[in-house]
Protein backbone atom coordinates (compact mmCIF):
# COMPACT_ATOMS: atom_id res chain seq x y z
CA UNK A 1 0.00 0.00 0.00
CA UNK A 2 1.11 3.24 -1.20
CA UNK A 3 0.76 7.17 0.64
CA UNK A 4 1.43 10.69 0.14
CA UNK A 5 4.49 10.12 2.34
CA UNK A 6 5.94 7.14 0.29
CA UNK A 7 5.24 8.96 -3.36
CA UNK A 8 6.67 12.10 -1.92
CA UNK A 9 9.76 9.83 -0.61
CA UNK A 10 9.85 7.89 -4.03
CA UNK A 11 9.82 11.20 -6.24
CA UNK A 12 13.20 12.73 -4.12
CA UNK A 13 11.61 15.27 -2.63
CA UNK A 14 13.05 16.58 0.82
CA UNK A 15 12.24 20.16 2.34
CA UNK A 16 15.19 22.78 1.88
CA UNK A 17 15.54 22.44 5.98
CA UNK A 18 15.95 18.41 5.77
CA UNK A 19 18.49 18.93 2.49
CA UNK A 20 20.77 21.55 4.32
CA UNK A 21 21.04 19.50 7.83
CA UNK A 22 24.63 19.82 8.85
CA UNK A 23 26.62 16.43 7.15
CA UNK A 24 29.43 17.40 10.00
CA UNK A 25 30.32 19.99 12.92
CA UNK A 26 32.14 22.27 10.49
CA UNK A 27 28.66 22.87 9.01
CA UNK A 28 26.87 23.41 12.28
CA UNK A 29 25.94 26.60 13.31
CA UNK A 30 25.11 27.73 16.63
CA UNK A 31 26.15 26.47 19.95
CA UNK A 32 29.32 27.07 20.21
CA UNK A 33 29.67 27.47 24.18
CA UNK A 34 28.85 23.48 23.97
CA UNK A 35 31.13 23.14 20.56
CA UNK A 36 33.94 25.25 20.36
CA UNK A 37 37.35 24.46 21.31
CA UNK A 38 37.77 23.01 24.84
CA UNK A 39 33.95 23.34 25.38
CA UNK A 40 32.18 20.22 26.63
CA UNK A 41 31.11 18.15 23.31
CA UNK A 42 34.01 19.03 21.28
CA UNK A 43 35.72 17.19 23.21
CA UNK A 44 33.10 14.08 22.90
CA UNK A 45 33.46 14.72 19.59
CA UNK A 46 37.65 14.83 19.82
CA UNK A 47 38.01 11.41 22.03
CA UNK A 48 35.12 10.03 20.88
CA UNK A 49 33.82 9.56 24.23
CA UNK A 50 30.28 9.23 23.62
CA UNK A 51 27.45 9.39 26.84
CA UNK A 52 24.65 9.83 27.34
CA UNK A 53 22.62 12.83 27.54
CA UNK A 54 19.90 15.04 27.03
CA UNK A 55 19.39 17.98 24.76
CA UNK A 56 17.60 20.54 25.55
CA UNK A 57 16.41 23.59 23.78
CA UNK A 58 13.83 25.01 21.58
CA UNK A 59 13.08 24.05 17.78
CA UNK A 60 14.65 24.42 15.38
CA UNK A 61 18.38 25.01 17.57
CA UNK A 62 19.94 21.26 16.22
CA UNK A 63 19.14 18.90 18.89
CA UNK A 64 18.22 16.15 16.35
CA UNK A 65 21.23 17.10 14.38
CA UNK A 66 23.55 17.38 16.78
CA UNK A 67 22.56 13.95 18.04
CA UNK A 68 23.54 12.42 14.67
CA UNK A 69 27.00 13.89 14.58
CA UNK A 70 28.12 13.01 17.65
CA UNK A 71 26.84 9.72 17.07
CA UNK A 72 28.99 9.35 13.31
CA UNK A 73 32.09 11.07 15.66
CA UNK A 74 31.93 7.96 17.66
CA UNK A 75 31.15 6.05 14.79
CA UNK A 76 28.25 4.44 16.55
CA UNK A 77 24.91 3.01 15.27
CA UNK A 78 21.57 5.53 15.30
CA UNK A 79 18.44 4.56 15.91
CA UNK A 80 15.66 7.13 16.28
CA UNK A 81 12.53 7.05 18.18
CA UNK A 82 9.89 9.89 18.13
CA UNK A 83 8.24 9.47 22.01
CA UNK A 84 4.89 11.06 19.71
CA UNK A 85 4.46 7.71 17.93
CA UNK A 86 6.48 4.88 19.80
CA UNK A 87 5.87 2.44 22.86
CA UNK A 88 7.67 0.13 24.74
CA UNK A 89 7.25 -2.15 21.79
CA UNK A 90 9.40 -0.08 20.23
CA UNK A 91 11.94 0.68 22.37
CA UNK A 92 12.12 -3.01 22.85
CA UNK A 93 12.74 -3.74 19.64
CA UNK A 94 15.90 -1.10 19.43
CA UNK A 95 17.16 -2.70 22.52
CA UNK A 96 16.92 -5.34 20.29
CA UNK A 97 18.57 -4.04 17.24
CA UNK A 98 21.34 -2.64 19.36
CA UNK A 99 22.26 -6.47 20.76
CA UNK A 100 22.21 -7.29 17.94
CA UNK A 101 25.00 -4.59 16.24
CA UNK A 102 26.83 -5.37 20.10
CA UNK A 103 27.56 -9.20 19.13
CA UNK A 104 28.06 -8.91 15.44
CA UNK A 105 30.33 -5.62 15.54
CA UNK A 106 30.93 -4.47 19.05
CA UNK A 107 29.88 -1.36 18.10
CA UNK A 108 28.11 1.05 20.01
CA UNK A 109 24.68 2.21 19.61
CA UNK A 110 22.84 5.04 20.31
CA UNK A 111 18.75 5.34 21.26
CA UNK A 112 18.32 9.12 20.39
CA UNK A 113 14.34 9.59 21.85
CA UNK A 114 13.09 12.73 20.06
CA UNK A 115 10.53 14.51 22.17
CA UNK A 116 11.47 12.25 24.93
CA UNK A 117 9.72 14.25 27.77
CA UNK A 118 6.53 12.99 26.00
CA UNK A 119 7.19 9.04 26.80
CA UNK A 120 5.73 8.23 30.31
CA UNK A 121 7.21 6.87 33.45
CA UNK A 122 7.03 3.31 32.34
CA UNK A 123 8.36 4.06 28.60
CA UNK A 124 10.79 6.07 30.67
CA UNK A 125 11.96 3.22 32.69
CA UNK A 126 11.66 0.59 29.46
CA UNK A 127 15.25 1.31 28.17
CA UNK A 128 17.06 2.32 31.52
CA UNK A 129 18.18 -0.91 32.24
CA UNK A 130 19.79 -1.48 28.84
CA UNK A 131 21.16 2.25 29.32
CA UNK A 132 22.81 0.75 32.69
CA UNK A 133 24.26 -2.25 31.11
CA UNK A 134 26.51 -0.75 28.38
CA UNK A 135 24.06 -2.10 25.69
CA UNK A 136 23.38 1.54 24.42
CA UNK A 137 23.75 5.04 25.01
CA UNK A 138 20.56 7.23 25.18
CA UNK A 139 20.26 10.92 23.73
CA UNK A 140 16.95 12.23 24.21
CA UNK A 141 15.99 15.84 23.19
CA UNK A 142 13.38 17.68 24.12
CA UNK A 143 11.84 21.35 24.41
CA UNK A 144 10.54 20.86 27.63
CA UNK A 145 12.14 21.48 31.13
CA UNK A 146 13.94 18.30 31.88
CA UNK A 147 13.70 18.59 35.49
CA UNK A 148 9.88 18.56 35.67
CA UNK A 149 9.39 16.38 32.63
CA UNK A 150 11.87 13.42 32.82
CA UNK A 151 12.39 10.45 35.92
CA UNK A 152 14.59 11.09 38.30
CA UNK A 153 16.59 7.41 37.32
CA UNK A 154 16.65 8.79 33.79
CA UNK A 155 18.22 12.06 34.59
CA UNK A 156 20.64 10.26 37.06
CA UNK A 157 22.60 8.73 34.18
CA UNK A 158 22.21 11.01 31.58
CA UNK A 159 23.94 14.50 31.23
CA UNK A 160 21.79 17.60 30.28
CA UNK A 161 23.26 19.95 27.89
CA UNK A 162 21.26 23.01 27.45
CA UNK A 163 20.91 24.50 23.84
CA UNK A 164 19.91 28.26 22.76
CA UNK A 165 18.00 29.73 20.10
CA UNK A 166 20.58 30.86 17.31
CA UNK A 167 21.96 34.10 17.26
CA UNK A 168 21.43 36.49 14.50
CA UNK A 169 24.69 36.03 12.95
CA UNK A 170 24.21 32.03 12.91
CA UNK A 171 20.91 32.63 10.93
CA UNK A 172 23.28 34.50 8.44
CA UNK A 173 25.76 32.69 7.85
CA UNK A 174 22.79 29.58 7.12
CA UNK A 175 21.32 31.97 4.93
CA UNK A 176 24.27 32.60 2.96
CA UNK A 177 25.65 29.42 2.68
CA UNK A 178 22.32 27.97 1.51
CA UNK A 179 21.99 30.64 -1.24
CA UNK A 180 25.26 29.76 -2.60
CA UNK A 181 25.34 25.83 -2.35
CA UNK A 182 24.49 24.43 -5.97
CA UNK A 183 24.14 20.98 -4.54
CA UNK A 184 21.86 21.11 -1.58
CA UNK A 185 20.54 24.45 -0.94
CA UNK A 186 19.17 27.10 -3.59
CA UNK A 187 22.23 28.32 -5.42
CA UNK A 188 21.22 27.08 -9.12
CA UNK A 189 18.37 29.75 -8.44
CA UNK A 190 20.58 32.85 -7.97
CA UNK A 191 17.98 34.52 -5.98
CA UNK A 192 18.87 38.32 -5.30
CA UNK A 193 17.80 39.37 -2.16
CA UNK A 194 16.55 42.64 -1.55
CA UNK A 195 17.87 45.55 1.07
CA UNK A 196 16.56 44.45 4.08
CA UNK A 197 14.55 41.05 3.06
CA UNK A 198 17.60 39.23 4.83
CA UNK A 199 17.46 40.96 8.09
CA UNK A 200 13.41 40.39 7.85
CA UNK A 201 13.78 36.73 7.19
CA UNK A 202 16.41 36.50 10.19
CA UNK A 203 14.32 38.32 12.51
CA UNK A 204 11.17 36.01 11.51
CA UNK A 205 12.88 33.05 11.99
CA UNK A 206 13.52 34.39 15.81
CA UNK A 207 16.78 31.88 16.15
CA UNK A 208 15.18 28.55 14.57
CA UNK A 209 17.20 27.57 11.56
CA UNK A 210 14.92 25.02 10.29
CA UNK A 211 11.78 27.90 10.46
CA UNK A 212 14.15 30.20 8.33
CA UNK A 213 14.76 27.67 5.86
CA UNK A 214 11.21 26.86 5.42
CA UNK A 215 10.56 30.60 4.95
CA UNK A 216 13.46 31.13 2.71
CA UNK A 217 11.95 27.99 0.30
CA UNK A 218 8.53 29.46 0.66
CA UNK A 219 9.45 32.91 -0.32
CA UNK A 220 11.83 31.39 -3.16
CA UNK A 221 8.90 29.59 -4.84
CA UNK A 222 7.06 33.21 -4.71
CA UNK A 223 10.02 35.27 -5.88
CA UNK A 224 9.57 36.65 -9.35
CA UNK A 225 12.37 36.24 -11.68
CA UNK A 226 14.97 35.19 -8.87
CA UNK A 227 14.25 38.46 -7.43
CA UNK A 228 13.45 38.40 -3.83
CA UNK A 229 11.68 41.37 -2.09
CA UNK A 230 9.74 42.80 0.55
CA UNK A 231 6.55 42.62 -1.20
CA UNK A 232 7.13 38.64 -1.81
CA UNK A 233 8.23 38.98 2.22
CA UNK A 234 5.05 40.61 3.62
CA UNK A 235 3.46 37.77 2.08
CA UNK A 236 5.32 34.62 3.28
CA UNK A 237 5.09 36.24 6.80
CA UNK A 238 1.51 37.30 7.48
CA UNK A 239 0.51 33.90 8.46
CA UNK A 240 3.62 33.05 10.32
CA UNK A 241 3.61 34.13 13.99
CA UNK A 242 6.44 34.00 16.57
CA UNK A 243 7.62 31.10 18.52
CA UNK A 244 5.67 30.42 21.58
CA UNK A 245 4.44 27.40 23.52
CA UNK A 246 1.29 27.87 25.64
CA UNK A 247 1.99 25.96 28.85
CA UNK A 248 5.92 25.64 27.55
CA UNK A 249 8.89 27.17 29.25
CA UNK A 250 8.97 29.74 26.48
CA UNK A 251 5.32 30.75 28.15
CA UNK A 252 6.59 30.18 31.82
CA UNK A 253 9.53 32.59 31.38
CA UNK A 254 7.97 35.23 29.23
CA UNK A 255 5.05 35.38 32.10
CA UNK A 256 7.85 35.45 34.53
CA UNK A 257 10.00 38.42 32.76
CA UNK A 258 6.49 40.55 32.77
CA UNK A 259 5.67 39.98 36.34
CA UNK A 260 9.46 40.63 37.53
CA UNK A 261 8.97 43.95 35.18
CA UNK A 262 5.88 45.22 36.84
CA UNK A 263 7.60 44.21 40.25
CA UNK A 264 10.43 45.99 39.65
CA UNK A 265 8.96 49.12 38.37
CA UNK A 266 9.68 49.20 34.74
CA UNK A 267 6.71 49.79 32.26
CA UNK A 268 8.85 49.54 29.36
CA UNK A 269 9.52 46.39 30.22
CA UNK A 270 6.14 44.99 31.33
CA UNK A 271 4.38 46.75 27.91
CA UNK A 272 7.36 44.69 26.14
CA UNK A 273 7.00 41.20 27.60
CA UNK A 274 3.17 41.84 27.55
CA UNK A 275 3.04 42.58 23.76
CA UNK A 276 5.67 39.77 23.15
CA UNK A 277 2.98 36.95 24.65
CA UNK A 278 0.13 39.22 22.68
CA UNK A 279 1.61 38.49 19.71
CA UNK A 280 2.36 35.37 19.76
CA UNK A 281 -0.84 34.10 20.73
CA UNK A 282 -1.18 34.36 24.59
CA UNK A 283 -4.41 34.90 26.04
CA UNK A 284 -5.00 38.46 27.04
CA UNK A 285 -6.81 37.39 30.34
CA UNK A 286 -4.28 34.97 31.76
CA UNK A 287 -2.04 38.30 31.59
CA UNK A 288 -4.85 39.78 33.67
CA UNK A 289 -5.11 37.14 35.95
CA UNK A 290 -1.33 37.70 36.55
CA UNK A 291 -1.95 41.82 37.11
CA UNK A 292 -4.60 40.71 39.67
CA UNK A 293 -2.19 38.64 42.04
CA UNK A 294 0.28 41.27 41.34
CA UNK A 295 -1.77 43.60 43.19
CA UNK A 296 -1.72 42.15 46.12
CA UNK A 297 1.53 40.40 46.42
CA UNK A 298 3.56 43.03 45.00
CA UNK A 299 1.64 46.55 45.62
CA UNK A 300 -0.92 45.43 48.29
CA UNK A 301 -1.73 48.31 50.76
CA UNK A 302 0.78 51.14 49.43
CA UNK A 303 -1.71 51.47 46.36
CA UNK A 304 -5.01 49.89 47.49
CA UNK A 305 -6.29 51.27 44.14
CA UNK A 306 -3.83 48.66 41.90
CA UNK A 307 -6.24 45.76 42.63
CA UNK A 308 -9.76 47.75 41.40
CA UNK A 309 -7.57 48.76 38.43
CA UNK A 310 -6.85 45.67 37.27
CA UNK A 311 -10.19 44.37 38.49
CA UNK A 312 -11.94 46.90 35.89
CA UNK A 313 -9.55 45.81 32.87
CA UNK A 314 -10.42 42.27 33.05
CA UNK A 315 -14.44 43.73 33.00
CA UNK A 316 -13.18 46.32 29.94
CA UNK A 317 -11.73 43.55 28.30
CA UNK A 318 -15.09 40.96 28.19
CA UNK A 319 -17.19 44.12 27.59
CA UNK A 320 -14.97 45.32 24.78
CA UNK A 321 -13.41 42.22 23.64
CA UNK A 322 -9.29 42.22 22.39
CA UNK A 323 -8.88 44.70 19.91
CA UNK A 324 -9.78 47.50 22.85
CA UNK A 325 -9.67 45.18 25.27
CA UNK A 326 -5.74 44.30 25.28
CA UNK A 327 -4.99 48.21 25.91
CA UNK A 328 -7.41 48.21 29.29
CA UNK A 329 -5.10 45.52 30.31
CA UNK A 330 -1.95 47.39 28.84
CA UNK A 331 -3.38 50.43 31.25
CA UNK A 332 -3.74 48.26 34.37
CA UNK A 333 0.22 46.64 33.44
CA UNK A 334 1.24 49.93 33.20
CA UNK A 335 -0.17 51.93 36.64
CA UNK A 336 0.78 48.42 38.89
CA UNK A 337 4.39 49.02 37.17
CA UNK A 338 4.65 52.38 38.29
CA UNK A 339 2.68 52.05 41.92
CA UNK A 340 4.35 52.13 45.07
CA UNK A 341 5.91 48.60 46.06
CA UNK A 342 4.92 46.74 49.16
CA UNK A 343 4.61 42.69 49.63
CA UNK A 344 3.53 43.46 53.20
CA UNK A 345 -0.08 41.62 52.81
CA UNK A 346 1.67 38.65 51.05
CA UNK A 347 4.27 38.18 53.83
CA UNK A 348 1.66 38.69 56.43
CA UNK A 349 -0.78 36.76 54.97
CA UNK A 350 1.79 33.54 54.15
CA UNK A 351 2.96 34.03 58.33
CA UNK A 352 -0.81 33.82 59.18
CA UNK A 353 -1.17 30.81 57.38
CA UNK A 354 2.00 28.77 58.69
CA UNK A 355 0.95 29.99 62.18
CA UNK A 356 -2.25 28.07 62.11
CA UNK A 357 -0.69 25.02 60.37
CA UNK A 358 1.90 24.87 63.18
CA UNK A 359 0.21 25.74 66.05
CA UNK A 360 -2.69 24.50 68.31
CA UNK A 361 -6.19 25.38 67.29
CA UNK A 362 -6.81 27.74 70.15
CA UNK A 363 -10.02 28.53 71.45
CA UNK A 364 -12.18 31.53 70.83
CA UNK A 365 -11.82 33.89 73.58
CA UNK A 366 -15.27 34.66 75.53
CA UNK A 367 -15.58 38.04 75.19
CA UNK A 368 -15.28 37.43 71.41
CA UNK A 369 -17.71 34.62 70.79
CA UNK A 370 -21.08 35.12 69.45
CA UNK A 371 -24.77 34.85 72.31
CA UNK A 372 -27.24 34.39 69.97
CA UNK A 373 -28.95 32.05 72.83
CA UNK A 374 -30.07 31.98 76.49
CA UNK A 375 -27.70 28.97 76.46
CA UNK A 376 -24.96 31.31 75.23
CA UNK A 377 -25.38 34.28 77.60
CA UNK A 378 -25.19 31.75 80.36
CA UNK A 379 -22.07 30.47 79.14
CA UNK A 380 -20.45 33.80 79.45
CA UNK A 381 -20.10 34.46 75.40
CA UNK A 382 -20.11 37.77 74.66
CA UNK A 383 -18.90 39.20 78.27
CA UNK A 384 -17.01 42.42 79.04
CA UNK A 385 -17.24 42.74 75.24
CA UNK A 386 -16.14 46.41 74.18
CA UNK A 387 -18.35 47.84 71.06
CA UNK A 388 -15.30 49.90 69.15
CA UNK A 389 -17.88 52.36 68.40
CA UNK A 390 -18.60 53.68 71.95
CA UNK A 391 -15.18 53.81 72.79
CA UNK A 392 -13.28 57.23 72.18
CA UNK A 393 -12.02 57.69 68.88
CA UNK A 394 -13.59 54.59 68.01
CA UNK A 395 -10.83 52.55 69.22
CA UNK A 396 -10.98 50.30 72.46
CA UNK A 397 -7.70 50.74 73.72
CA UNK A 398 -6.20 47.89 75.77
CA UNK A 399 -8.57 45.45 74.04
CA UNK A 400 -7.42 41.96 72.32
CA UNK A 401 -8.76 39.86 69.55
CA UNK A 402 -6.68 36.99 69.52
CA UNK A 403 -6.13 34.05 71.66
CA UNK A 404 -4.63 34.86 75.09
CA UNK A 405 -1.41 32.73 73.64
CA UNK A 406 -1.00 34.77 70.61
CA UNK A 407 -1.67 38.48 72.34
CA UNK A 408 1.73 39.97 71.28
CA UNK A 409 0.99 38.81 67.61
CA UNK A 410 2.46 41.10 64.44
CA UNK A 411 1.86 39.46 61.50
CA UNK A 412 1.50 42.75 59.47
CA UNK A 413 4.31 44.83 58.71
CA UNK A 414 3.58 47.74 56.53
CA UNK A 415 6.39 49.60 54.93
CA UNK A 416 6.45 53.35 54.79
CA UNK A 417 6.03 53.53 50.75
CA UNK A 418 2.55 54.58 49.20
CA UNK A 419 -0.63 54.57 51.62
CA UNK A 420 0.86 51.67 53.79
CA UNK A 421 3.48 54.75 55.30
CA UNK A 422 0.12 56.36 56.01
CA UNK A 423 -1.46 52.81 57.24
CA UNK A 424 2.16 52.45 59.13
CA UNK A 425 1.58 55.72 61.52
CA UNK A 426 -2.34 54.51 62.29
CA UNK A 427 -1.12 51.05 64.01
CA UNK A 428 2.01 52.71 65.74
CA UNK A 429 -0.84 55.34 67.37
CA UNK A 430 -3.29 52.45 68.14
CA UNK A 431 -0.19 50.32 69.48
CA UNK A 432 0.65 52.95 71.35
CA UNK A 433 -2.70 53.71 72.65
CA UNK A 434 -2.90 49.74 73.88
CA UNK A 435 0.25 50.32 75.70
CA UNK A 436 -0.89 53.08 77.68
CA UNK A 437 -4.55 51.64 78.33
CA UNK A 438 -5.21 50.48 81.76
CA UNK A 439 -7.80 48.65 80.46
CA UNK A 440 -5.65 46.22 79.10
CA UNK A 441 -7.35 42.65 77.87
CA UNK A 442 -4.52 40.77 79.01
CA UNK A 443 -2.14 41.89 81.86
Amino acid sequence: MTDLFSQQLDSGYQPLAARMRPRSTDEYVGQQHLLAAGKSLSQVVSRQSLHSMILWGPPGVGKTTLARLLCESSNAHFISLSAVMSGVKDIRAAVEEAQMIKAQSARTSVLFVDEVHRFNKSQQDAFLPYVEDGTLVFIGATTENPAFELNNALMSRARVYVLKSLQQDDLSALLSRTLADTERGLGNLHLQLEDGVEELLVQAADGDARRLLNLLEIASDLAEQGHLNKTVMAEVLQTSPKRFDKGGDIFYDQISAFHKSVRGSDPNAALYWMARMLDAGAEPLYIARRLLAIASEDIGNADPTALDLVTNACLAFERLGPAEGNRAIAHAAIYCACAPKSNAVHLAFNAAMRLVQDHPSYEVPNHLRNAPTKLAKQMGHGDDYRYAHNEPMGFAAGESYLPPELADLDLYQPTERGLEGKISEKLRSLQQLNQDSPNKRYQ
